[in-house]
């Protein structure tokens, strides 16, 4: 059986955790936060350290480092980020679903998760190409 239906978060490998990441790139997106309301929105914004091609961090290892709002996931605090794309594995475990076909543990490629159109591949622009994030809101991802 597979481990992600086996285990909770919490009892997960370190590894385990990190392969429940799709390679989307999504949550890699800059989102507005509406002060008011608290509603979040997407922007087709990457972030400075998103390498589009392979929607994957070009500087995983010091990410926080040189992205100071880069937010740790973790088993004890996925639950508080809102914001999170719908898709996202982490979201849906921590919400008691499953992982979709196109996930790369249940298909076993990463292509699926392009082919599916659930990474941000071709959907994005750079940061310094962007000027006002108002400008570059968009209804995906959801």
């Amino acid at each position: 059986m597979a481990f992600w239906r086996e285990k909770s978060l919490q009892n997960m490998t370190p590894a385990e955790w990190e392969s429940l990441c799709d390679g989307c790139g999504r949550c890699c997106l800059e989102k507005l936060e509406d002060i008011d309301t608290g509603e979040i929105s997407y922007t087709n914004v990457a972030c400075t350290l998103l390498d589009q091609e392979t929607c994957g961090c070009s500087n995983y290892a010091e990410r926080f480092r040189y992205m100071p709002d880069c937010m740790p996931l973790s088993p004890t605090n996925i639950h508080e980020l809102k914001w999170m794309p719908s898709t996202c594995a982490y979201r849906l475990l921590a919400e008691g679903k499953d992982l979709p076909a196109w996930h790369p543990l249940v298909s076993g490629t990463r292509e699926t998760v392009f082919s599916a159109g659930i990474a941000v591949r071709g959907r994005c622009l750079a940061h310094h190409e962007a000027g006002d994030l108002e400008d570059h809101i968009v209804d995906w991802p959801r």
